[in-house]
């Protein structure tokens, strides 16, 4: 990883999600789980953990995913492209729904949103319960342009709250 820190002092936090189970991880073949998922206005980032009552709070050492950003222009845009203005943000299962962060620089480096420490892992790679959850073609139009979110580490401790 690089040393780079960024910090995004004027992104605004729109949505924070958690569910206690997956709908989709590991269910190729089968039907969706249906462990919901809800929104909260402040979440406790845990460093090492991940978000507290997210499913993978604690998921194993050293996750690359213990908390996922997703940007609310990707939202807007599946919205408009697919003709569906009442998507709701919660459908692509990400943690965090932000404005105003480059979430692909964030990749690879650390960075801080609210006063805490997050390290972008890896890209999140959208899987075909997009096709299914929201509209055919949803899985290929995230996979391009960095579209699918990022998945990143907790590195300190501290409350995200919406202020969006």
């Amino acid at each position: 990883m690089s040393s780079n820190h960024l910090e995004w002092t004027d992104a605004r936090v729109i949505h924070i999600y958690v569910s206690s189970g997956h709908d989709y991880w590991g269910k190729q073949g089968e039907g969706r789980m249906q462990h919901g998922i809800q929104e909260v206005s402040e979440i406790e980032c845990v460093r090492d953990k991940g978000l507290k009552g997210d499913r993978y709070f604690g998921y194993r050492p050293n996750f690359k995913g213990q908390v996922t950003f997703f940007d609310m222009a990707v939202v807007d845009e599946v919205r408009e492209s697919f003709k569906l203005k009442r998507l709701p943000a919660s459908v692509f299962r990400r943690n965090v729904i932000v404005e105003g962060m480059d979430l692909r620089a964030c990749l690879g480096n650390r960075f801080f949103l609210q006063g805490i420490e997050f390290e972008g892992s890896q890209e999140c790679k959208p899987c075909h319960w997009m096709d299914r959850a929201i509209a055919p073609g949803v899985q290929d139009y995230l996979a391009k342009q960095f579209r699918g979110g990022l998945r990143a580490k907790v590195l300190s401790t501290g409350n995200l709250h919406r202020n969006g």
